[in-house]
């Protein structure tokens, strides 16, 4: 394990403190499952946002209703 110091602003901090507090854990368990949260949200390999484009569109086929309908049949 690594031992390591980051440096937290109060209010940040004091949350922390009070979901160790209230989970009977330590400050520490908290950071580290806080870490573990956010990578699951951060895959390696994942593009950053201004790479992204959107996918290449395909052909659903013809339209089962005309479009001049359409508005009636959301409402029915």
């Amino acid at each position: 394990m690594v031992k390591t110091q980051v440096q937290i602003p109060d209010g940040l901090y004091r949350e922390a403190k009070r979901i160790a507090a209230e989970n009977e854990m330590s400050f520490a368990e908290v950071v580290r499952r806080g870490l573990e949260e956010i990578i699951v949200h951060h895959p390696p390999g994942r593009q950053r946002p201004d790479q992204w484009e959107p996918p290449q569109a395909f052909d659903l086929g013809e339209t089962l209703a005309p479009e001049s309908e359409w508005t009636s049949l959301c409402h029915d």
